[in-house]
């Protein structure tokens, strides 16, 4: 762990979490007497929403509803949006989905009247404010958008680039495990090895942090728990609460610690095939702790001990127990466990490997340093 690294965690100014608390939002949107609100959902979630919407429409609230995200978000989706929201005077931006939609909510809020470009703000601490309300409901249990400063999007060149800023935490946080409900289960266990992949990250990043340590054992220790359980039986509202509580946790490393290789390797699954990025994370997890354990035994046993093992005769022994547990969770909630697969060429390896070394931002947390050639040798084992 480096001692001289700064602890820097931006809350969300209110976080409710629990069932049914879709319910406090609507009371609390219409105490704030808001005149125009944005919504910004998925077309399957409208359904759910129409008492939401109803009620804030009976107390005058005009309300624009936008479900043009569909994908991973584009700079040219969220420019389109922008223009289409110019004619309103928005005081609110209200996020409610999966990691796509409340990444855009974000970005939607903090650039509906700043003079920056989108260009401008990519990266960490480039953007200078957000002036509208920006309130979050996550629908998966997955990305943990809800409580970071992170929003990423895909350029011109179909790269992923993050936008990285505490003024991205949004005021409030509905946390609503019943939303979840619904996600179909390839999804839900996509959307939960996501999870499971930031607190893991976060605890063996050579920058961890003790504070931030407690979440993302808390976090891998739920999820490992609960995550089988819900793919076979998405109604279960227990086991559904306990992965909600655990993908929040998630959340709440990405802004202080944030993620390593294995997010780094994955961009390239989805910027060149569009493979869903929990997808391509759960494909490359076992194969780069496979990697990374040599260098950090330690925090791989206590991962391993999250995850439900038991502690064996040495921290390496324990640790590639715990690599053994993933490879079954990931087996068990059906994803497919090698990039051949899903129909990705290998002839694409080393191209692959080449984007990913452009993702310097999370390489540099890796336990273990990455060089090319190492990229190219796990793409290849994971093949």
């Amino acid at each position: 762990m480096s001692i001289d690294r700064i602890l820097q965690v931006s809350f969300p100014g209110k976080l409710i979490f629990g069932n049914g608390v879709l319910q406090q939002l609507t009371e609390d949107v219409v105490e704030q007497g808001y005149k125009t609100v944005v919504i910004m959902t998925i077309k399957p979630l409208l359904d759910q929403l129409t008492d939401f919407t109803a009620a804030l429409e009976r107390n005058n609230i005009e309300v624009v509803v936008d479900t043009s995200i569909e994908q991973e978000p584009s700079f040219s989706d969220v420019k389109q949006l922008l223009q289409t929201l110019t004619s309103f005077s928005v005081e609110a931006v209200i996020g409610i989905g999966g990691g796509s939609v409340l990444d855009v909510a974000k970005l939607v809020a903090a650039q509906l009247d700043n003079t920056q470009s989108l260009e401008e703000i990519v990266g960490n601490g480039m953007l200078n404010g957000r002036n509208k309300a920006l309130i979050c409901v996550p629908t998966t249990s997955g990305t943990g958008s809800e409580v970071s400063p992170n929003a990423i999007l895909v350029d011109d060149e179909n790269q992923k680039k993050g936008v990285i800023s505490p003024y991205l935490v949004p005021d409030k946080v509905y946390v609503d495990p019943l939303l979840t409900i619904g996600v179909p289960p390839a999804i839900t266990a996509a959307t939960g090895l996501d999870a499971l992949t930031h607190c893991l990250e976060a605890y063996t990043n050579k920058f961890s942090q003790p504070f931030i340590d407690m979440y993302a054992y808390e976090g891998m220790r739920l999820i490992a728990a609960n995550l089988e359980e819900v793919v076979r039986n998405g109604t279960n509202e227990e086991a559904r609460y306990q992965v909600a509580m655990g993908s929040m946790l998630g959340g709440f490393c990405l802004g202080p610690v944030n993620t390593a290789a294995v997010h780094a390797l994955s961009y390239p699954l989805g910027s060149m095939f569009h493979l869903a990025h929990g997808l391509s994370n759960a494909l490359l997890l076992p194969y780069v702790m496979e990697y990374n354990y040599v260098a950090s035994p330690k925090k791989y046993a206590e991962v391993a001990i999250a995850l439900g093992c038991d502690r064996l005769a040495t921290d390496e022994e324990t640790a590639r127990a715990g690599i053994a547990k993933i490879r079954a969770l990931i087996n068990a909630c059906g994803i497919p466990a090698r990039l051949r697969d899903v129909e990705i060429p290998k002839e694409a390896i080393p191209q692959m490997a080449e984007d990913a070394m452009k993702i310097t931002r999370l390489l540099v947390n890796n336990p273990r340093e990455i060089t090319l050639q190492d990229a190219i040798s796990i793409f290849n084992a994971a093949y």
